[in-house]
């Protein structure tokens, strides 16, 4: 992927596709991004036509189905990038080992988005991604590691993570799945004296609880507190469940108090990354 030319970042999710570019500097993505529902995908045509340059190549994650990806395709056949390369999770990228049992199998956006992560801390760190589905997953500094999985001393490793049903998700369950439960409105509260509260209260406290069990995993089996990221749409409605449990977690163990810190595109930067330092992309399928 080096050469001269605007790189297309293209992080297709199951809802929405985000969308970032690099200059021929490479590297870093610039800062400005664009978010499209899948039904909106009209408008990258106006937003190419923005940038200060048509894209020459374009490099891509999706976990959505093949027909989006064939549809944002078609809108690069006219450009000079021709269409998107898409990406696949490998056993080691850009100094980051994969220890799922099958590294092929781990989600395409779970893994390039590790990869951006690791580009903003030498810690270990943890990434909790809260969309239609929540991901937990952390990063070690590859300390310890074994000669089997990790063959320099200066990868970064991923040690594995959860996957739960998204905040919005949840909501929509017992919406859905129950005859007297509504769409829950409002905001959580430490004892919920009507339905909406009680829903969302709950709702907070499992996303919240499942990134506190893995904090606490990550805490014990690295030896060190894990900094913990977030992103994604659901993140608003949990995050003071979070970062109060966080906070709250850290200063009975004495520990430095540190909040969440978000980011917005963990995807794009990571496919930043790649575009950088693979000498070409690897294309899915």
């Amino acid at each position: 992927m080096k050469g001269a030319g605007i790189t297309l970042l293209v992080d297709a999710g199951n809802t929405r596709v985000k969308f970032g570019w690099m200059g021929p500097e490479r590297g870093r993505r610039e800062p400005g991004t664009l978010a499209l529902a899948h039904e909106e995908l009209g408008g990258l045509t106006e937003w190419m036509a923005s940038l200060p340059a048509p894209p020459a190549a374009a490099l891509g994650v999706s976990v959505a189905h093949a027909a989006l990806s064939r549809r944002l395709d078609q809108l690069l056949a006219h450009t000079p990038a021709g269409r998107v390369h898409w990406l696949r999770s490998s056993a080691r990228a850009a100094g980051v080992v994969n220890r799922y049992e099958q590294p092929e199998t781990l989600g395409n956006d779970r893994w390039v988005a590790l990869i951006g992560l690791s580009r903003h801390t030498d810690h270990p760190a943890m990434l909790a991604s809260f969309g239609t589905a929540t991901t937990i997953d952390t990063l070690s500094t590859g300390e310890g590691a074994d000669a089997r999985t990790t063959a320099h001393a200066t990868e970064r490793a991923f040690e594995g993570g959860m996957i739960l049903p998204g905040p919005e998700l949840m909501l929509q369950s017992l919406a859905k799945g129950t005859a007297g439960l509504p769409y829950a409105l409002g905001s959580s509260t430490d004892f919920p004296r009507n339905t909406h509260s009680a829903i969302r209260t709950g709702v907070a406290a499992a996303q919240a609880g499942a990134v506190l069990r893995q904090w606490r995993t990550a805490l014990r089996r690295l030896g060190a507190p894990a900094r913990l990221y977030c992103t994604g749409g659901g993140w608003p409605l949990v995050a003071d469940e979070v970062t109060a449990g966080l906070l709250s977690v850290q200063k009975d163990l004495g520990l430095p108090e540190q909040p969440p810190v978000w980011l917005d595109a963990p995807v794009l930067d990571g496919l930043a990354v790649l575009a950088s330092e693979a000498p070409a992309p690897q294309e899915a399928g």
